[in-house]
């Protein structure tokens, strides 16, 4: 479970996001809207632990963000958080397994080529397994960077703008993707948009102002 609670972050004083609380649970995962410049990113970033708040607390499975140092919090981030950020990063050289099995490597779990195997199956790209990210279509990237966000069955996976470039049929088919795959490996399910579409999926719904 993801708690917030008290949470604000100031750039400088005239730049103050104040947020209200709320939760997500894998049963209930949650969809945060607003306008640009509402402090959508900046939630995304406070999150997954680039930025630190001014006040308040951000807990996963009951661990306070807060309370951790910038070492413990980088392991933290590494072995409890999944990130699909709306331009897939990737390493070039690396085949797209490998790329995905940085996720393991950068949260110091042994690389299982065979669970990250069974997972690109369920999304439908292992046939993709040997190829170079840059081999393969836009969507397929998506895919690679959801199939790298779940392979450590992370506490919580953050999606940020996941529908922003898609047509209507596939932005329903992303959304599926993403909630159906999330509760799959038992993570709480985040996203960031400002796609009004994406509305009629959630029940769970905080708009920053």
């Amino acid at each position: 479970m993801v708690q917030a609670r008290n949470l604000r972050f100031a750039y400088n004083a005239d730049t103050t996001f104040t947020y209200p609380d709320f939760q997500a649970k894998v049963d209930r995962p949650l969809l945060i809207k607003g306008r640009s410049g509402s402090g959508k990113t900046t939630l995304l970033h406070l999150l997954a632990g680039f930025l630190r708040p001014a006040d308040g607390d951000i807990s996963i499975n009951n661990v306070s963000m807060a309370g951790l140092s910038q070492r413990r919090l980088d392991r933290f981030r590494g072995r409890n958080i999944g990130i699909v950020f709306q331009r897939s990063h990737f390493m070039a050289a690396l085949s797209v397994l490998d790329n995905i099995l940085l996720a393991q490597y950068f949260s110091d779990q042994p690389l299982d080529p065979d669970k990250a195997a069974r997972i690109t199956s369920r999304l439908n790209i292992d046939h993709l397994l040997k190829k170079r990210p840059m081999e393969i279509s836009q969507g397929e990237q998506q895919r690679v960077s959801l199939a790298r966000a779940l392979l450590h069955e992370p506490a919580i996976v953050l999606a940020d703008e996941p529908t922003s470039s898609l047509d209507d049929e596939n932005c329903g088919s992303v959304i599926r993707l993403l909630t159906e795959q999330s509760a799959r490996a038992g993570s709480a399910l985040i996203i960031v948009s400002h796609d009004e579409r994406l509305k009629k999926h959630f029940s769970n719904i905080i708009e920053l102002t």
